[in-house]
C-alpha cells in the first residue's frame, strides 16, 4: 500500500489566498474548505488508496511555552481562522482520517503517521504533501517522501541532503542554527545555511560539538533545536490500514449541501461505485 498523508492547515492558507487573488480580495465562505477537499478527493480519483490529513485544531502548542515568539494564531485573518474546523468537519464527512491537533501541531501527526507508515512491512512508500522544511526531517530513503506540490518535486534522501546539506535525521540540527522564519525562531547569530551544513558535517549534532564551539549560544540552539524536532506519538496511527478511503459517509451529503459543493458528493459517489 501507498500511503499519502496531507498538510491540511498548508493546503488551507494555499487555497485560501489562491482563491482571493483569483476574486479580486473577496473571501468566499468556505471556499478554501471547499479546495482541500477537492484536492484531496483529486488525488484519491487519480489513484490513492490510504489518505490520512492533519490540522491544527488549535494554532498554538507546547513550542509556545518553550519561546515566546514561536508562531501563534495571532494575526490569521478571521475569515480564514473561521475555516479551521470546517474543514475537519467536511475531511470527516467525506470518509478522510484527520488529525486535529491540539497539544502537537498538524506537523507532528504527520511525522507520526510517517513513522508508523514506515515501520509497517505492508507499506511500500510514504508521501508526505507538504513543502515544510520541518517535515525533511521524516524522508527516509527512497520510502519516505516529501512532495513539494509548490516545486513540484518529490524529495528522496538524497534530495534533501543536496538542498540542505545534511542528511534528513540532522534537519532539526540545521534548523536550529538556521532559524525558521517561519515558525518564528532566529537561529545563531552569525551561522547560515552553508556554515551550518558544514558545522554538522564535522562535528555531529549539536549535542556532540564541542565545548565552546556556540559559546553562550549551546544552551538557545538546544532550545531551537527542540522546536524544530517533531514529536512522534505511537498512538496516533497504530494500523496503517485504517487510512484506507471507504467512500463518504452518510452525513456527506447534508454537509455538502450546506457549502453549496453538491459536486463533490457526486464525484465521491462515483470513485465509490468504482472501487465497489
Amino acid at each position: 500500500m501507498i500511503i499519502d498523508l496531507i498538510d491540511g492547515t498548508y493546503e488551507l492558507f494555499r487555497h485560501f489566498y489562491g482563491l482571493r487573488r483569483a476574486h479580486k480580495g473577496e473571501d468566499r465562505p468556505n471556499g478554501a474548505v471547499v479546495g482541500v477537499l477537492n484536492t484531496v478527493l483529486e488525488l484519491i480519483e487519480s489513484r490513492a488508496t490510504h489518505v490520512g490529513v492533519a490540522t491544527d485544531h488549535v494554532i498554538d502548542s507546547f513550542r509556545n511555552r518553550l519561546w515566546p515568539g514561536y508562531k501563534s494564531g495571532d494575526g490569521i485573518e478571521p475569515a480564514l481562522l473561521a475555516q479551521f474546523h470546517p474543514l475537519e468537519e467536511g475531511l470527516a464527512a467525506m470518509g478522510v482520517v484527520v488529525w486535529p491537533m491540539v497539544e502537537l501541531e498538524a506537523d507532528d501527526a504527520l511525522a507520526s503517521a510517517a513513522s508508523a507508515a514506515h515501520d509497517d512491512p505492508r507499506v511500500q512508500k510514504v508521501l508526505i504533501w507538504t513543502p515544510d522544511k520541518d517535515l525533511a526531517q521524516c524522508v527516509r530513503g527512497e520510502r519516505v517522501l516529501q512532495v513539494d506540490r509548490k516545486s513540484r518535486k518529490i524529495r528522496h534522501a538524497s534530495d534533501i541532503q543536496q538542498k540542505f546539506g545534511v542528511e534528513p535525521e540532522l534537519i532539526p540540527d540545521w534548523l536550529a542554527l538556521v532559524g525558521d522564519s517561519a515558525d518564528g525562531y532566529p537561529g545563531i547569530a552569525g551561522i547560515g545555511p552553508v556554515g551550518a551544513a558544514r558545522l554538522i558535517n564535522r562535528h555531529g549534532p549539536i549535542e556532540a560539538m564541542p565545548d565552546g564551539l556556540l559559546g553562550e549560544q549551546r544552551d538557545l540552539a538546544l532550545l531551537f533545536k527542540q522546536l524544530a524536532t517533531l514529536r512522534i506519538d505511537p498512538l496516533l496511527l497504530q494500523d496503517p490500514e485504517v487510512l484506507r478511503w471507504r467512500g463518504p459517509t452518510p452525513a456527506f451529503a447534508e454537509w455538502a449541501a450546506s457549502v453549496g459543493a453538491d459536486k463533490l458528493l457526486q464525484r465521491c459517489q462515483q470513485v465509490q461505485r468504482r472501487l465497489g
